[in-house]
């Protein structure tokens, strides 16, 4: 197997990388309440020696009421959290590593308990003042990262929460602007969110978005059915200022239409001509849903993963439980030590290293 092709760099506006892998996010919930210490600078540090062309850290949150449902989720504002991102991205620059924050709102989660003061927030809850001091809010931790010197941007917009919760017909029943009945009229909070961090980064920041079609609430949910639905909610979003597409599936290499073997990200870049990350069950045998279950999953080989790279269907490689197993993961491959990756273990996403 020939793993070239995943080791060429990326060049995009002001981001370049060393290779195609993107350490996927991973919500980890170290960081004492809410402030990333040394001990997630150097977590993030090892990953950056490691080989990987771009980090994506674990979801941060910005300044809302239960924006966050876990207490020691990061924080991505307040003096004291940025300090301490300010120290991880250094940390990271100097083992040669480029990174980016996930910048996240969970939204009204089943699991947001641990501040009943705070009202959860959701499409069907917030006021229109609510969702402009949000949309602001996301602006205002976008502009924190540029100031920090972080290489690049992530905005949650997947899995359930906020932002995905507007796009879904199953949590956004609003009658007003902030809804509708086609996935194009539910997208207008995310559009708007991403209008206002473009205008708080500039043009030459590269700005990412999660997007998944299943969410934790509903594994099957489906929000575009067709490409031409696709097209509706995709199209808006990229003419509002996503650089990059990252289409988060459980399995890679399963197809999202009838009719073409392209997955959730190869479809992504075909309609908005935009580059695109995929994500997936990349080198183990078992998908994320395990984890929860207390289940590891062995490494396997990832012939499929350069073929469909090879043929352009996507840009970048999101790699997750393989990265948080072992810190050396794409060096492995690089040097095609492949008998030598680490079988996963759940048990380590009770540790830091």
């Amino acid at each position: 197997m020939n793993t070239e092709t995943l080791f060429k760099p990326f060049q995009y506006k002001g981001l370049t990388l060393k290779n195609r892998f993107v350490m996927a996010p991973m919500t980890r919930a170290f960081a004492t309440n809410g402030i990333p210490a040394e001990n997630v600078a150097d977590y993030y540090k090892r990953r950056a020696a490691g080989g990987v062309g771009l980090i994506l850290t674990e979801g941060t949150v910005i300044n809302r009421p239960a924006s966050k449902n876990l207490k020691d989720i990061p924080d991505f504002y307040g003096d004291r959290a940025l300090e301490g991102w300010k120290n991880v991205v250094d940390e990271v620059h100097a083992a040669g590593g480029k990174i980016a924050p996930q910048i996240w709102h969970v939204g009204d989660t089943i699991a947001g308990e641990w501040r009943p003061d705070a009202p959860m927030e959701s499409p069907d809850t917030m006021s229109t003042e609510d969702i402009e001091m949000t949309i602001r809010a996301f602006a205002e931790s976008a502009g924190y990262a540029k100031t920090l010197g972080f290489d690049a941007l992530e905005l949650h917009g997947a899995h359930g929460y906020l932002i995905d919760q507007f796009f879904w017909e199953g949590m956004n029943h609003r009658t007003d602007g902030f809804g509708g009945k086609s996935i194009k009229e539910r997208s207008r909070f995310a559009v708007e969110v991403i209008r206002a961090v473009r205008r708080a980064v500039g043009p030459n920041m590269v700005i990412i978005l999660r997007l998944s079609q299943w969410k934790q609430q509903d594994y099957t949910a489906k929000l575009a059915h067709t490409p031409k639905e696709l097209e509706d909610w995709i199209v808006p979003l990229a003419e509002a200022g996503v650089d990059i597409f990252h289409g988060s599936q459980r399995r890679y290499w399963e197809p999202e239409f009838e009719g073409s073997d392209l997955n959730f990200a190869g479809w992504l870049k075909k309609v908005s001509g935009q580059p695109s990350i995929t994500v997936g069950s990349v080198g183990l045998s078992g998908d994320f849903m395990g984890v929860w279950k207390g289940e590891g999953a062995s490494a396997t080989g990832i012939e499929e993963l350069v073929r469909r790279h090879e043929r352009g269907d996507f840009d970048l490689v999101a790699v997750g439980r393989s990265i948080l197993q072992d810190p050396n993961w794409v060096l492995k491959v690089k040097e095609r030590q492949f008998e030598e990756i680490r079988t996963f273990d759940a048990s380590s996403l009770k540790k830091l290293y």
